[in-house]
């Protein structure tokens, strides 16, 4: 005669293994969701065993996966780098730490309004980026021009979904003038932004500055996300110093 079926199986195989999330006195409906979206996400599982801070890390993994901006030796800035999940994949990838026999030795700074957890192989400091000759720190600190500005910057949530739209794409905009200020011919800017129709000024802006322009969405942003990452690649100088092209590149 066969075994009866384990306790919490059923003919039809494995149950469901999702956790679900019951209404606390106290929270709201919103933060439930997002609790058991949290507790049901792959990439943030995956970003507590591998000891990542944060499930962000796979997006820059994979951006630099498909363009390869994170190359050993080069030197790296991230805008608003807490809690820190890309400069652990920057560190490793630029081998920031050295580790890697024969291969150079890259550098990583890590810039933000707040204090930020050291990670091993960077270097971070407290700035806010807007202020007034902070693109001069940060080349003080690199002693010269930076190969990547990468920025995973988000303003603060308005709950109005075009509010919300303006404000990083503006962010984004101030973050690629600091760009253009740092980075060496030849640079790539890595930025995070949202869909909602107001990109095509900083679509413009960024196309005038580099050979080309690509927007991606990472398989690392919640499909219910509407943000997407443009990777320009080719700094080629300012506005006055380079001629018009139209590069853009959609993914």
């Amino acid at each position: 005669m066969a075994n009866p079926p384990t306790k919490g199986t059923s003919g039809r195989g494995q149950r469901d293994l999702r956790v679900k999330v019951k209404t606390a006195k106290g929270r709201k409906m919103s933060s439930t969701r997002w609790l058991e979206r949290q507790l049901n996400d792959p990439y943030v599982a995956r970003a507590r065993k591998e000891g990542m801070r944060g499930r962000a890390a796979y997006k820059i993994l994979e951006l630099d996966d498909k363009f390869r901006f994170l190359v050993p030796g080069a030197r790296i800035v991230d805008l608003g780098c807490a809690p820190g999940g890309w400069l652990q994949v920057a560190v490793e990838r630029v081998n920031a730490l050295g580790a890697k026999s024969g291969k150079r030795i890259g550098y990583v700074l890590g810039i933000d309004l707040q204090e930020v957890e050291p990670v091993a192989g960077a270097e971070v400091h407290v700035l806010d980026f807007l202020d007034e000759g902070a693109d001069d720190k940060v080349k003080g600190w690199l002693n010269g021009t930076a190969d990547v500005v990468m920025s995973d910057m988000a303003a603060s949530a308005s709950g109005h979904k075009q509010t919300d739209h303006l404000r990083i794409i503006t962010l984004c905009e101030h973050a690629a003038h600091f760009a253009f200020d740092v980075l060496r011919p030849g640079g790539t800017f890595v930025a995070k932004v949202l869909a909602g129709g107001a990109e095509g000024e900083l679509q413009h802006l960024l196309k005038q500055r580099f050979t080309k322009v690509h927007n991606v969405k990472p398989a690392a942003s919640r499909s219910d996300s509407s943000e997407k990452f443009v990777v320009a690649t080719g700094f080629r100088g300012r506005i006055d110093e380079a001629p018009e092209a139209d590069d853009t590149v959609p993914e």
